[in-house]
């Protein structure tokens, strides 16, 4: 299988159509964050998503933890998928799969870790892909990514092993290691993403 592509932090209309037309197949839309590059308004968010031919793939990226305010962050922006960069605060993925019907739903999980793999299975189950990324939302400011930092990719290779889902794979990844994390991580034909500031590889 060739290897996809996912360019994330698009920052303009016509970055995207770029993006499209050089073969991306998803892209990544940052909204407001803590910390980290690349956030865009929402404004921005919903002009780039509804400009997005099908079957590309257009992600939210939001940092709000409550359904209520996933579920409306996303129908303001009409994007296809929702990631979830931070936990759930309130309400479960059952209630926000009600609440976004159609829409995918990706959840972050921040390899620090052997703690980061029993969150990833537990929450496997119950969205559509995890994406393994190397922030730390234990700080004070958090980081929920864009940190440039390569975590620990056995403990990725772990859940990619153990996962029922597709596994996107993200973190300080560049030109030089992209082929080392391929390596060690894609197993058994799930998705592995990777992601290389702006741009990302994914494999099934």
């Amino acid at each position: 299988m060739f290897p996809k592509v996912k360019i994330c932090c698009i920052s303009s209309l016509a970055e995207a159509h770029l993006a499209v037309q050089f073969g991306a197949s998803a892209l990544g839309l940052v909204a407001k964050m803590p910390s980290g590059p690349g956030p865009i308004s929402d404004e921005l968010i919903r002009e780039i998503a509804v400009a997005v031919p099908p079957p590309i793939a257009s992600f939210l990226l939001t940092s709000r933890t409550d359904v209520a305010g996933i579920a409306e962050h996303q129908r303001a922006v009409a994007t296809n998928t929702v990631q979830i960069v931070d936990a759930l605060s309130a309400g479960t993925y059952a209630q926000l799969r009600l609440a976004l019907p159609g829409i995918s739903i990706v959840q972050v999980i921040h390899v620090i870790d052997e703690k980061s793999v029993d969150e990833a299975l537990e929450i496997a189950p119950q969205v559509d892909a995890l994406l393994l990324d190397s922030g730390n939302p234990n700080l004070a400011v958090k980081e929920l990514g864009g940190t440039g930092r390569v975590h620990n990719w056995a403990l990725s290779r772990q859940i990619v092993d153990q996962s029922s889902k597709p596994v996107f794979l993200a973190g300080g990844l560049k030109a030089e290691n992209v082929k080392a994390a391929m390596d060690a991580v894609e197993h058994r034909g799930w998705i592995c993403a990777v992601e290389v500031r702006p741009m990302g590889i994914w494999i099934r």
